[in-house]
């Protein structure tokens, strides 16, 4: 398994969900999981889906800059570090993004997301 092939897929199929069908993020999430989203600590799938819905804007584009990867643990974990910028509808600028994901294997073969933090990045 090359840990930045598999990042980059994540990647992709992240935010091609997130700009395309919010809730359909909800296979990628579970109970154990968090979200920090601009400071704000969300449990849960139901909760983390939840918020990523009910966001005040119903499309956008990201556009991914840099995606940065290290193998974490023991259980065979992935940190992923993201950069980019996001365009939301009606908006002149861009706004700039980072966002951490740290994914943990499942016993399919496949990786959830465990832990996710969202920042916007104000120049």
């Amino acid at each position: 398994m090359d840990p930045d092939a598999v990042a980059k897929a994540f990647v992709d199929h992240y935010y091609n969900i997130f700009d395309t069908n919010r809730a359909g993020l909800v296979s990628l999430y579970q109970d154990g999981s968090m979200l920090t989203f601009e400071g704000q600590k969300i449990q849960g799938v139901q909760g983390i889906v939840g918020k990523l819905t009910s966001l005040p804007f119903q499309q956008c584009k990201h556009n991914i800059s840099t995606v940065d990867c290290q193998p974490s643990g023991p259980a065979g974990g992935m940190l992923v570090f993201v950069s980019g910028t996001l365009q939301l509808p009606g908006e002149q600028h861009q706004l700039k993004f980072s966002q951490m994901f740290h994914l943990m294997p499942t016993q399919s073969g496949s990786f959830f997301v465990f832990n996710d933090i969202f920042r916007l990045n104000y120049a």
